[in-house]
């Protein structure tokens, strides 16, 4: 059984859910894409075993806090088995999770090198690479029953990172769909931008960690790190109501 599997006793039903995830083959475009991606390889990476299937979340089932990204890159993640591994948007991420306290090493390499997160827990709204890394409206439809699931299951989360207009969009249509409510206006998408929401959550906006945003300064370093201190302080408020500072 892989790491990102084993969720400890009392999670069978998380468990369940990510071998469900594995196994999907819901969306026939996003099935041929990586499994092509698979058997074809990209040069550097010719001696190594593709993933090839869809992504399970990983992370603390108690987890406080829950980063939900866009979905695998086809290199990274559809390579690696583990969402934000193995490539550039990854290095990004656990180093500032490395740096905040919600990640054991500021590197992930594969899903067997013994990463572990603390209060966290990383999805996406797409388990599967898209070519383009664009999803089709109906893949993120058939994909989102297991966000909703998740959320139902992680019962301590208290923050939710959004990585990209993207999945921000998907997590607030996932709310709408297990009947919670949704502030009107709908908040709007902005990087740093946080929105308290009726059931008490927090919701954090951040722009995804994709080259794109970060070769061209979109997105910096010190941006990004701003975005894991405050969900730092989240946390420590919500853990200590009594003693916020």
């Amino acid at each position: 059984m892989q790491q990102h599997l084993i969720l400890g006793a009392g999670h069978a039903l998380l468990e369940e859910l990510n071998r469900e995830v594995i196994a999907c083959v819901r969306c026939p475009r996003l099935v041929t894409y990586r499994q092509e991606v698979a058997l074809r390889k990209r040069r550097m990476y010719l001696n190594e075993d593709y993933w090839g299937r869809p992504l399970a979340g990983y992370g603390d089932p108690d987890a406080r806090v829950l980063i939900v990204g866009l979905a695998p890159a086809a290199h990274g993640g559809n390579r690696t088995g583990r969402m934000f591994t193995g490539d550039r948007s990854g290095d990004w991420l656990f180093e500032a999770m490395y740096k905040f306290g919600f990640a054991s090493s500021p590197t992930s390499s594969h899903r067997d090198d013994g990463l572990t997160l603390r209060q966290a827990y990383i999805t996406a709204a797409v388990h599967c690479a898209p070519p383009d890394n664009k999803p089709l409206p109906q893949e993120r439809t058939n994909c989102l029953p297991y966000l909703r699931r998740e959320l139902a299951l992680l019962k301590n989360v208290s923050v939710i990172v959004a990585l990209g207009k993207f999945a921000f969009d998907s997590y607030l249509s996932v709310l709408s769909e297990m009947g919670l409510e949704v502030p009107r206006p709908k908040p709007r998408f902005g990087h740093g931008a946080t929105c308290v929401l009726p059931d008490g959550n927090t919701l954090v906006a951040s722009y995804h960690p994709s080259q794109q945003n970060t070769q061209t300064g979109r997105l910096t370093r010190e941006m990004f790190e701003g975005v894991f201190s405050s969900v730092r302080q989240l946390v420590y408020t919500a853990s200590h109501p009594n003693n916020p500072s």
